[in-house]
């Protein structure tokens, strides 16, 4: 992509230079970066394996921020980084602790990457840059139940304002600044980032978001945290693997087996449908997001997923005219898998440490 236009000052023959974010999305295994102007267009993407270590992720973590600055040219703005990693991250200090698949148990690394690069970084944990770039986008670009993705009528109906009469889709993000977005990630475990008047929510200790380890299904799976029927062992990535074994891709497949008439496979789909739409529950009854998006691993199944989800909804409230009033297959969207949304998102966050410097960071701690 080719970089951004510099804008002349009226009256004089100085350059002012555009502002750059870059973002990078850390993931287990591969970390994807992006430069963004700052009227959020792209202007240079790339990714590189991921390698397990603190030292690995710092190192490679810098190589590919420098990657991206010399894919913009000269006559660079000021540039912010943000950083979205796996793990408890404490945001403020750019910590960050037990990102397991990655090997890190302990690092501190907003210091150790601001120190390098010169920069100043944010860190965050990758569902809430996912989420912050998931919510940054249009009705042109998130899927709405009953849609066809990109179709021309898909954006028309996202266009439309809630209160058209005579509507039968969902509502389009609303107008107003202080909306709050709800992002659900259905990837190998299961949480949820919040967005509140486009800032990420953290909680009074991070674990905002954590519904994955709530223990409300009756089938009492073990859940890793130690716990038995955690949402995360029937509505996630990991849930349909264990559920469905032996299938690389499960939930197509199991929706595609179930539409055959393979009862096994009818009755695991109402397991992981179930799940997800409690967690949709969930969510809306805690947070009453405006809009609530499904992303993560799970939500490539596309159109099917939102169909899926929207069936067991609709089963609830045919019971509950509490449930029916909340209208919540209105608020549904599917997060785009065109776009580097974690990474968009991670860029959008680190324009937050624009006021901070590298020396704030600098010796506070160590990376281990």
């Amino acid at each position: 992509m080719a970089a951004a236009t510099p804008h002349l000052r009226a009256g004089t023959n100085s350059v002012q230079a555009d502002p750059i974010s870059l973002g990078i999305d850390i993931g287990g295994t591969k970390i994807e970066g992006v430069a963004m102007d700052g009227n959020e267009h792209l202007l240079a993407c790339h990714r590189i394996p991921t390698r397990e270590g603190s030292q690995a992720v710092h190192d490679d973590t810098v190589m590919l921020i420098r990657h991206l600055l010399d894919q913009l040219g000269p006559n660079q703005g000021p540039v912010t980084v943000g950083l979205g990693i796996p793990g408890r991250v404490d945001a403020n200090r750019g910590m960050v602790d037990d990102a397991v698949n990655l090997g890190i148990h302990h690092m501190a690394l907003g210091p150790a990457v601001a120190k390098t690069t010169g920069l100043p970084v944010r860190v965050e944990n990758d569902v809430n840059i996912a989420a912050l770039g998931a919510a940054s986008q249009t009705g042109d670009t998130l899927m709405t139940p009953g849609a066809t993705p990109h179709s021309q009528a898909a954006r028309d109906q996202a266009r439309r304002p809630a209160t058209e009469p005579g509507r039968d889709g969902p509502r389009a993000l609303p107008d107003h600044d202080d909306h709050t977005v709800a992002f659900i990630n259905l990837g190998t475990g299961l949480a949820a980032g919040i967005i509140s008047g486009d800032r990420i929510e953290h909680g009074a200790s991070g674990a905002i978001g954590e519904i994955g380890h709530i223990p409300v299904d009756a089938h009492q799976f073990p859940c890793k945290c130690g716990q038995r029927g955690c949402l995360e062992t029937v509505a996630s990535g990991s849930a349909a693997q264990a559920l469905w074994p032996g299938i690389a891709h499960p939930l197509p497949d199991l929706i595609a087996q179930a539409g055959q008439g393979n009862q096994q496979a009818q009755d695991v789909l109402d397991i992981i449908g179930h799940g997800i739409a409690l967690a949709v529950q969930i969510v809306a009854l805690t947070i009453d997001p405006a809009v609530i998006i499904l992303g993560g691993g799970m939500s490539k199944t596309g159109q099917p997923l939102l169909d899926l989800v929207t069936e067991h909804l609709n089963r609830s409230a045919a019971c509950s005219h509490f449930i029916a009033s909340l209208s919540l297959p209105d608020r549904l969207r599917l997060a785009p898998a065109d776009l580097p949304i974690a990474a968009i998102g991670a860029a959008l966050a680190g324009r937050m440490a624009a006021d901070s410097r590298p020396s704030d960071f600098i010796g506070k701690e160590t990376a281990s």
